[in-house]
This record gives structure tokens, C-alpha cells and sequence, in this order.
């Protein structure tokens, strides 16, 4: 290293910031560096937004910074830069370590290649002046850098710095470890062996880690790191283990370094707080406890260890028994005097569903002739595991009391003074490491003094590459990237999170009122708990629930096991099939006459409508119960009228109690008449068919009424009375409303058959479960606890939209929705408003649980998941030959995960999709979300090839006697082998002919003509109906199928 004089030495670094680069100071400033003309040679590194001039013999890299808008080519040379429009905004000042390689930069080398290529500074001591920091009581003006300052001098003379990093690195080689002053505008990065590597920070500590004398229990305010050696290592991993932290995450905190970083203070009431922030190193988060030694229960939810609750005291150790004899011992007098801090933390069991205790001793004890602030925990496992661990912590450096509550004023004036760029403070967050370490070791040599940066300036070997690409798109797309940082800023919601009310939900229902002079208090909450306090006991709830379960059995043998099963009929059973179901004739449905049936209907069946078109005669009839008939006389029907709904239009049955009735069967019958009764009407149908029927009153069946309106409202009472008066525990209460409503629509709102098969039920119950069981999991165990204290307020929140879920098929059959498929939607008039609708209303509630989330710090994971999820949906709904169903248990399964909060709201919406996910369930069974094109069909047009009919309304001559006429169509395709002829909705013909006589029919009514081409056992789609009038009219059929 060259020595120089005083006289020779060069000015002050911090003085060149905001200088153009052909100044005349800092022209000055490198000819007194140069000992020849030689080491002024320049290299010229030009961007958008920042100019690099690197002078590699003298160990400097000046970066400006362009002004007035102006933008620099690539490429340009020194003679080429608008030096008036550039200032100088950071100064990197090298000192090679020995050994390194040395000189000019050749091309193509790596940014970290091309820092070796640099000189040392040739002029050191560096003297640097500083900013006098009167909170941490450092009052030198000055900082004098030579070749061989270490670490350690440099926090002696700066303090803790604000930011660290490094150490570790791409496997073509590491950086070194380095630290940040932010109000001095200093950044190091350190050299040599010890100052690289995954164990860099712990290598470069200070060798000394003894707690000082000064420092006791009184005040344990302070950096520490965990004493591996010195701890029981074993111990505390198999206690790890107990609480249920998973062995990846137990290999993590092993092999990792964990720092604590403890103010201990107290409040203006004197009570004493102790805030830690714990960190730690490979990859495992880190808490934050904010303890206050007042011995009150606090609850918290922890990424390692679930939900947890605790609370925390200074006491004797007098207080403790003699089994808890390792709490007590080992301490120094000065701990005994003035008493150990108690930690007592317990898992938080209703919610983490797990049981363990670790009751702690905190205090200073002397070990190997050293004062160590130690942790003593007994701990008790889920099993009655009883394992004691000792935790010996080395001391770093002194925490002060007011260090976080600097104002970023104050940092913004220091920075300032010293003559360097103000910082920032609403980046803070974002570039704050985990590492909390004081000083660095001997050893360390310094490697650069980087001087004078300010916020967004990029750091050479600092910036991650994900870094980098934000920063380069900031500079080229800056309105965009603006808008989408404040996106992402914004959804990743407020710093520090809103913390929800959790179980401190205020009643609405204990109400007050101060009106002028009176107070009015209607504690309606606080007297239900007090009343039904003595109903809480778990063995009365053991009782009722036999109880109810014996009742609930006789009450479904009632409704379904004692009407013989083959009387039973569904809502939709009719004696004929659409089209040409039949066969040629009828003859796959015969008998057609002289045959009667005693039958019993169950309720609702005018709920149930054609999803379909179907065509009778002329007329096309959807979405109400097909009725044909009826108007005559005798009240007859045709034989493919649902019976279940022309019972209910005559009164024999009813759609609210079902019943019994009789049906006889009178073959063929012309012209069927149309009537309306009880709110069901009928249409006509003018000619003959084979097949008629008629209803009777008398009926030799018993139990027919059903009884579904007294078990929802016997089920109903007994959910109320399990929230209001017995009030057992959340996860007990959940599997009840669970069991409860999945057994009331299997067994009587919504049975899959009439009986109801009960094997069938008990296949979908188990999975079932195992999906309640993750809707436990992802949201119930979070909300429904919070409810615990407000009974009757919850059971207003959770029963009434629980219920509105579970009669889905009741809430809903208003609504003129029945699948969410394009085809129905279309079909049905206001299907599409309705849709309108529900889209705003559920839009209207995701956003507010957007909102909550957003508060609590939880949407990046929802949206994490929600867009996975979306994705995979999308890629599966693209296989070929499948569509996508969406069916109402999947639309539960997928939006319960988003009502895992403690608000009101989320009780509503959780309660209401969970009822909908039981009746999805238990009505339909768990239907794929990706059906076939056929399944989705079923009796609507395939889409298939339309023959058509010759005969048409200008060639028919109705002149030629009836007896005599004949219809024709035009020839078969070469993808089909045959026709199928409906006449008057039956099939009349099957066969390759191109004609077919009018001569068997009776000329004095009119008569319908469907067409449909067959291939094999296969028939397509039917035309819509040709028809031919009495006065020999013929009308053409309308476009399309039927």
C-alpha cells in the first residue's frame, strides 16, 4: 500500500455526491489518487437510469444517477454522456482481499469476476465523515477505514447495523457476508474466507457471548442466539415432535441458528411487557410474542404450533411443587431475589386438536463460570410424556427500549446532515432480512465501503435475481409496474394484520339502553348461559342423543317401512315413455287395460318438472309435471301423464303430505281434455291413444301421509336445543349438525327412492364425513368456537341459512334454475336474470370475504390456492368428449375454505353451504363434475340428422279418399339403415320404406307425424310434428327436433 502525506491526501469521499463527473472537484479528487495518468483510464457502463464509470486501478466505481429526463444510450463512451445532466449518487470503494486477481476487467466475465477485477484503494485511511447518533450514544463526527478494519470495528464505531445479509450463493460461488448503515449511507461487504458459507454470521460472531454483569432479570432487553451445544438439543426435538411440528420442519430448526431479539419494559401502569422477535435461519418462519406479565390467558394461532394459549408472570420459585423442582434450580441469587419469569403455554386443544403443556423458567444462571440467560421448560405431552429441557442462549448486544419507535423523520434528518439521500420508510418492510446479529469477527477484512445510496439503487451482488427483473421492469415500464406494486401491495392487506375478535364477540343480543334518564339492560345472552348452565353437562347430552337417535328411527320407520314398498311410486312415474320408448305399438308398455294399482305418492311432486321439452301432439311442454288430460268426466289421463301430480290436481293426494291412492288402467281413449286443479294444469291432446288411466279415491294402504314437515321441524328443535341449552363442545356440535342434516334428506326431504335405500345412504355417508371433516379442518374449527358465549345469537347465524341449505330442493324451487348448463339456461324463460342475480349476490358476499381476508394478512394464500385450483378446473373441463357439471355439493366443497373467519357472515355463509353440500350428497350422491354429452342428454335432441317429409302442404291432395292416402319422405342418408314413424306420439312404423298408408286411421280427428332416422337399435331425433287436420288440411312441421 502506498503511504501518503497529509498534503497528498485526497478530500473527503461524501463531498463528490451530487457533482457532475467532469467537475472540477472530482477531477481533482482522482488526480491526487493516480499516481500515474495510467490508472485514469475509464470504463463507461451506460443505461436508461444509471451510468457506471469504473476506474479499476484505483478501486472505484462511480454510479450516477440521470437528471432533467435525460435517458443514456447503451454503449456511449465518456466523451459521448451529457455530463451536465448526471450527478453522483454512489461511490464503491474496493479493497481486494490478498491473493485475488487483479486488473482490467476482461469481456464476458460475471459481475462478481468482474469486482475482483479491481484494485485496492490506493489511498487509505478513507475518512468518511459521519451523522453524531445520540440514540445510540455514539458521538464521533468522524470514520477512519483502512486496509485492515474488521468487522468488529465497525460496529464499534457505527453500532448495530440496520441491515445484513449474504454468506451464501449460487453454487458458482458465494458473496460475502455484508451489513447496511441506512442514516450513514454506508454499506459493507466483507472479505476472506470466514466471511462465506451457510455458517458465515455464526463464524464472524463476537467470541464472547456472556451475558454482561449489568444485565439481570429485571431487564433481559437484548440480542441472543440459541446455544446449540450448551442446550438440550435432543430434548427439545423430541418435544418438537409432541407438538406435533413435522420432521421436516424439525431438520429445519436443527440445523438451523435461532436468534431472539427481547425488549423487556414497562408500560405506564408499571406492568411489565416482554416483546420477542424470533428468528430463524433454513427456511422456518418467524413469531413474534408479545408477552405481558400480568398472569391473564392470551390466546394465539402459531405456524409451528397451532392454536396455543398462555399467559406469563414474574413469581418465586416458593410457588412451584416439589415435582417442578427443575423449574427452580440453577439460578443465580440475583435471579432469586428478584423472581423468575413464568411461561405457562398450553395447546389450544378444541382448536388444535391436540393436548400438551410447557411451563417455563426464565432467568440468568452461571454456567462454566459464565452468566447465561437460560429457558428451563417442563413439558407434558399428549400421552403424559414428562421431558425437562434446559435452553442456554449466548448474548449478542444490548436491544434499546425505544429503538423501534424511531420516527422516519428522524431517520430521514440524519441522513440528511450527514449530506446523503433521505430513505424511504414505506419500503422498510420489504427490505428487512431475518437475521439479527450484532458484530462480526476479527477477521473479516473489509472488502468495500459502498457510500451514499439511495432507495431503488442497485446494489452490485446484492439483489436476488427476482430483484433485479423488478427493478429493470420498474425502469422500463414504470406506470405499469407502479400499478402493479400497488396491487400487490394491497393484497397483501395491512401491516400488522387486523386481528379478528376471536372469541371476544360482542353479543348483540345483551342490549342497553341509556334513554335520558333510564337505563334499560336486556341481557338476553348472559341470562341464557345462566339459566342453561346446569343442561351443559356432557352425560345429559349422552342421554338425550340415545334418546333422539331411538326417536329419530321410529320416526323414519313411520315415514317409509311400514307402507309396503311396492306401492310406492316417484313424483315423475308414468305407463309411457317419451317417443318411441314403447317400442312399435306400446308393446314394451302393455298391459293396457283392465289392470288396477293401490300406489302411494311421497310430497312435493309439483316441484318436480320436465328438465326437457316434450312433445304431445302439436304442443311442446317444460318445466312443469307432465299432465295430459284429465278434463273429461271421469277425469281420465293418457298414459304418460305423471300419476303423482294428476293425483295432486284431483285432491286425492296432496304436494305438501303426499298419499294413497288407486289407479285403473282403461286402454284406449280419444281426446284427452285439459283442466287446472289445485294449481296444476293440463293439456289436450285431441286423438287416440292406446294407453289411458283413471284415479280412485279407495285404497287399501295404510301410513300414507308423509311426515317430512314434522321431522324438519322435530330436527330443527333439537338443533336449537344443541346450540341454545345443551351447548356442547364446537367439534361435538359440528358432527351433529352434520349427521343430522345428511339423515334428514336421505330418510325425508329428499330420498334418492321411495323406501329409501338405506345401503346406498350409508355407501355416501362415509365420504361424507371424511369432507366434513376437511370443512372442519379448512373453516368450521375457526368460526363456530367464537360463537361459544353468544348461543342463542349463533343459533340464529349458523340453523336458519343450515337449514335453507339442507331443503335446497324447497329454497331453490322457486328459482327457474335447475342446472347450471348453457343449454338450460337458455331454455328456460328468466333462467337468465336469476342467474344475473345469484351472480351479484354471491359476488357481493366473496367481496366481502375478500375484505376479511385482505385484513387478516391471509389473501395472497387464498388467492395461492383459488388460482390453482381455477386453473386445474380449467385444464380438466378442456378434455375431450366431456363437459364440465357443476353440481352444488362441488360449489360448497369449494368456497367453504373462504369462510374461515370469526365474523357473523362467515357463520351465514359457512352454515348455508354446508346444508347445501349434505343435500347435494345425500339427494344425488357425489356426481362426477365431468359427465358425457349423453349423460347430460338424457330425453332432450342428441343433434342428429332430420329426415324430411315429401308430402307437404302444397303437393297433399286431399281429395283422394282417406282410406287411399299416403305419406312419403325423402331417402336415408348413408350413415343410417332405417326410420322410425311416430304417429300421434306412438310408434307406427319401423323400416327402410319411404312411404307409409293412412288407411287404419280415423279420418274424423287429427292425426301427428314425427320422423326420425334409425341405425341399428339407435334412433336419432324426432321432426317436430307434421299435421294432418280432419278437413284434409296438412301443415308442415316447424324446423328442428322435438
Amino acid at each position: 500500500m502506498t503511504s501518503n502525506s497529509e498534503s497528498t491526501r485526497p478530500s473527503s469521499v461524501t463531498n463528490l455526491f451530487g457533482l457532475h463527473p467532469s467537475s472540477k472537484e472530482i477531477i481533482e479528487y482522482l488526480s491526487i489518487l493516480a499516481d500515474s495518468p495510467d490508472y485514469l483510464a475509464v470504463e463507461v457502463k451506460s443505461y436508461q437510469d444509471v451510468v457506471y464509470l469504473n476506474f479499476y486501478f484505483l478501486g472505484l466505481s462511480f454510479l450516477y444517477k440521470p437528471t432533467a429526463g435525460y435517458k443514456p444510450k447503451s454503449g456511449l463512451s465518456f466523451s459521448e454522456l451529457k455530463s451536465d445532466q448526471l450527478i453522483l449518487d454512489s461511490i464503491d470503494i474496493y479493497n481486494i482481499p490478498q491473493g485475488s486477481a487483479s486488473g482490467p476487467r476482461s469481456k464476458n466475465t460475471s459481475s462478481r469476476t468482474a469486482e475482483l477485477a479491481f484494485s485496492s484503494f490506493p489511498r487509505f485511511p478513507l475518512v468518511i465523515s459521519l451523522a453524531v447518533d445520540k440514540e445510540q450514544k455514539r458521538m464521533e463526527s468522524r470514520l477512519e477505514i483502512t486496509a485492515q478494519t474488521t468487522g468488529k470495528d465497525f460496529v464499534q464505531s457505527l453500532g448495530e447495523p440496520d441491515r445484513k445479509g449474504g454468506g451464501v450463493g449460487p453454487s458458482t460461488g458465494s458473496i460475502g457476508i455484508w451489513c447496511e448503515w441506512k442514516k450513514q449511507g454506508i454499506m459493507i461487504e466483507f472479505g476472506g474466507d470466514d466471511a462465506k458459507g451457510p455458517q458465515a454470521w455464526e463464524r464472524a460472531l463476537i467470541v464472547n457471548m456472556a451475558t454482561p454483569a449489568s444485565l439481570n432479570i429485571l431487564d433481559i432487553s437484548g440480542k441472543y442466539i440459541l446455544n446449540k451445544n450448551k442446550s438440550d438439543q435432543t430434548v427439545a426435538d423430541e418435544i418438537l415432535r409432541l407438538q406435533g411440528v413435522g420432521w421436516l420442519a424439525r431438520q429445519a430448526i436443527i440445523y438451523g441458528t435461532l436468534y431472539l431479539n427481547i425488549k423487556h419494559y414497562k408500560d405506564d401502569e408499571g406492568v411489565e411487557h416482554v416483546d420477542i422477535d424470533q428468528s430463524m435461519t433454513g427456511g422456518v418462519g418467524g413469531t413474534t410474542e408479545l408477552r405481558t406479565l400480568a398472569w391473564k390467558w392470551r390466546e394465539n394461532h402459531d405456524h409451528l404450533f397451532g392454536h396455543v394459549k398462555g399467559r406469563t408472570r414474574r413469581t418465586s420459585i416458593d410457588v412451584f411443587e416439589d415435582d417442578d423442582g427443575f423449574l427452580k434450580k440453577g439460578w443465580t441469587p440475583d435471579t432469586l431475589d428478584h423472581g423468575v419469569i413464568q411461561s405457562y403455554v398450553e395447546s389450544d386443544t378444541p382448536k388444535s386438536n391436540t393436548s400438551w403443556i410447557a411451563n417455563q423458567t426464565w432467568g440468568i444462571e452461571d454456567i462454566e463460570g459464565e452468566r447465561r440467560y437460560t429457558r428451563h421448560i417442563k413439558f407434558t405431552g399428549p400421552k403424559a410424556e414428562d421431558l425437562e429441557c434446559r435452553l442456554v442462549y449466548d448474548y449478542i448486544a444490548y436491544t434499546h427500549h425505544d429503538k423501534m419507535e424511531a420516527s422516519s423523520s428522524s431517520s430521514s434528518s440524519l441522513s440528511q446532515r450527514a449530506g446523503f439521500p433521505s430513505f424511504v420508510d414505506d419500503q422498510k418492510a420489504r427490505e428487512e432480512t431475518t437475521v439479527h446479529l450484532a458484530s462480526l469477527s476479527e477477521d473479516s477484512q473489509l472488502e468495500a465501503a459502498i457510500v451514499g445510496t439511495q432507495m431503488g439503487t442497485a446494489w452490485p451482488g446484492r439483489e436476488t435475481r427476482f430483484q433485479r427483473i423488478i427493478t429493470k421492469a420498474c425502469s422500463k415500464y414504470p406506470r405499469t409496474m407502479h400499478v402493479l406494486l400497488a396491487i400487490v401491495k394491497y393484497v397483501n392487506g395491512p401491516k400488522p394484520p387486523v386481528e379478528l375478535p376471536g372469541s371476544d364477540i360482542v353479543p348483540l343480543l345483551d342490549i342497553e339502553w341509556d334513554i335520558k334518564r333510564w337505563h334499560i339492560s336486556l341481557p338476553l345472552e348472559s341470562s341464557i348461559l345462566t339459566l342453561t348452565q346446569r343442561f351443559t353437562n356432557p352425560w345429559l347430552f349422552l342421554v338425550l342423543g340415545a334418546a333422539y337417535i331411538v326417536s329419530f328411527a321410529f320416526f323414519s320407520r313411520a315415514q317409509s317401512f311400514l307402507t309396503p314398498s311396492s306401492s310406492y311410486i316417484a313424483c315423475n312415474s308414468a305407463y309411457w315413455l317419451s317417443n318411441a320408448g314403447c317400442g312399435l305399438d306400446g308393446q314394451l308398455c302393455g298391459p293396457f287395460t283392465n289392470s288396477t294399482f293401490d300406489f302411494r305418492c311421497p310430497a312435493q311432486c309439483d316441484s318436480l318438472i320436465l328438465q326437457n321439452p316434450r312433445t304431445v301432439g302439436s304442443e311442446q311442454v317444460a318445466f312443469v309435471p307432465l299432465i295430459v288430460g284429465g278434463g273429461d268426466d271421469l277425469h281420465t289421463y293418457r298414459g304418460d301423464t305423471f300419476i303423482c301430480a294428476a293425483a295432486n290436481q284431483q285432491g286425492l293426494t296432496t304436494n305438501r303430505r303426499g298419499g294413497c291412492a288407486s289407479l285403473e288402467l282403461i286402454g284406449n281413449f280419444t281426446d284427452f281434455l285439459p283442466t287446472t286443479g289445485n294449481g296444476l294444469t293440463s293439456i289436450g291432446f285431441p286423438a287416440v291413444f292406446p294407453l289411458s288411466f283413471r284415479l280412485r279415491e279407495t285404497h287399501s294402504l295404510s301410513h300414507c301421509e308423509d311426515n317430512r314437515d314434522a321431522a324438519l321441524a322435530f330436527n330443527v328443535v333439537v338443533t336449537w336445543i344443541l346450540f341454545v341449552i345443551l351447548r356442547p363442545k364446537a367439534l361435538i356440535l359440528y358432527w351433529c349438525l352434520v349427521c343430522i342434516g345428511f339423515w334428514h334428506v336421505t330418510l325425508f326431504s329428499q330420498p334418492r327412492a321411495s323406501p329409501p335405500v338405506l345401503s346406498d345412504a350409508f355407501g355416501t355417508f362415509l365420504p361424507t364425513l371424511f369432507i366434513a371433516y376437511a370443512f372442519w379442518r379448512l373453516a368450521f374449527r375457526f368460526t363456530l368456537p367464537a360463537f361459544a358465549k353468544v348461543p342463542l345469537e349463533a343459533s340464529v347465524w349458523y340453523l336458519a341459512p343450515f337449514w335453507a341449505g339442507v331443503l335446497t330442493n324447497i329454497t331453490f324451487d322457486k328459482i327457474p334454475i335447475s342446472r347450471l348448463t348453457a343449454s338450460d339456461l337458455s331454455k328456460r324463460s328468466g333462467a337468465i336474470t336469476a342467474l344475473v342475480i345469484i351472480v351479484i349476490i354471491v359476488i357481493v358476499l366473496a367481496l366481502n370475504q375478500v375484505r376479511i381476508m385482505r385484513k387478516v394478512g391471509c389473501l395472497p394464500h387464498y388467492l395461492k390456492w383459488y388460482i390453482i385450483g381455477g386453473l386445474v378446473v380449467l385444464v380438466i373441463s378442456l378434455l375431450p368428449g366431456l363437459e364440465l357439471r357443476v353440481h352444488h355439493y362441488v360449489i360448497s366443497m369449494a368456497l367453504i375454505p373462504g369462510t374461515a373467519f370469526p365474523t357473523r357472515m362467515s357463520a351465514i355463509l359457512q352454515a348455508f353451504l354446508l346444508g347445501m353440500f349434505l343435500n347435494g350428497a345425500a339427494a344425488f350422491g357425489f356426481d362426477s363434475i365431468l359427465q358425457t354429452a349423453a349423460e347430460l342428454q338424457e330425453d332432450a335432441p342428441a343433434g342428429t340428422l332430420l329426415p324430411t317429409f315429401l308430402t307437404n302442404s302444397t303437393n297433399y291432395n286431399s281429395s283422394i279418399p282417406f282410406i287411399n292416402q299416403t305419406i312419403f319422405w325423402d331417402n336415408l342418408p348413408t350413415s343410417w339403415d332405417g326410420f322410425a314413424l311416430l304417429v300421434d306420439d306412438v310408434e307406427r312404423y319401423a323400416g327402410t320404406a319411404l312411404n307409409f298408408s293412412l288407411a287404419a286411421f280415423d279420418y274424423t280427428i287429427p292425426h301427428f307425424f314425427r320422423l326420425a332416422f334409425t341405425s341399428g337399435e339407435d334412433t336419432g331425433d324426432f321432426t317436430m310434428p307434421a299435421t294432418l287436420l280432419p278437413n284434409g288440411t296438412w301443415v308442415d312441421p316447424l324446423p328442428g327436433p322435438s
